[in-house]
């Protein structure tokens, strides 16, 4: 189980790693776990008794995604390690020079890829905002609009992530495969977060 007291201190820290990439997985997992409080308080409610089923399978769903976002922060930090053992490598000779180049392009591809996935983490968060602003629980709209924000966070993050590291990419073919992925997923959680804040709003 992650300490987060100790996990602040070593991302306050002077090493590279955690750092941006990493944070954004557990901005992820608190949008994630919002949601399924919000469900939880709905399906316990006799108000919302209509919505008991849907509420009910939500929360499990908001469970399902914070584990996933959890689990994607050490592929994270490992990831951008790579990057910094390979700007390590020595590059004195042609042929160190080759092989730390051939290196950094294999990690800086990982390093993109890393927060892609994440992004689709939070794409899908937005859509479990979505759902949990679908209950209409009045009381709790302040905690959907929250989730919805952390969600919005965590994506943002991911993308200057992967833009980042396609700056340095020499791989034409990747930067073009990943770069309509992120697109495809941005356009999804944009969706998503017009419609929950909406919702919210007439819930208001």
């Amino acid at each position: 189980m992650l300490d987060f007291a100790a996990y602040l201190d070593r991302l306050a820290s002077a090493e590279p790693t955690p750092g941006g990439g990493s944070a954004a997985t557990l901005v992820g997992a608190l949008s994630a776990a919002l949601v399924a409080m919000v469900a939880r308080i709905t399906a316990a409610s006799p108000k919302h008794a209509a919505d008991a089923t849907a509420a009910q399978a939500l929360a499990g769903d908001g469970d399902a995604l914070r584990t996933e976002f959890v689990a994607a922060r050490p592929r994270d930090e490992a990831a951008y390690a790579a990057v910094v053992a390979a700007q390590a490598l020595p590059r004195s000779s042609d042929a160190q020079k080759a092989t730390r180049t051939g290196r950094l392009q294999a990690a800086l591809a990982g390093a993109a890829e890393a927060p892609l996935v994440v992004a689709a983490l939070g794409a899908r968060a937005f859509a479990l905002c979505e759902r949990a602003a679908e209950l209409r629980n009045t009381h709790l709209a302040s905690d959907v609009e929250c989730a919805l924000r952390f969600a919005r966070a965590a994506v943002d993050a991911s993308v200057a992530n992967v833009q980042i590291n396609h700056r340095y990419l020499k791989d034409a073919e990747t930067v073009t495969e990943q770069t309509g992925r992120l697109s495809a997923i941005l356009d999804a959680a944009h969706g998503c977060e017009s419609r929950t804040l909406a919702l919210i709003t007439a819930a208001s």
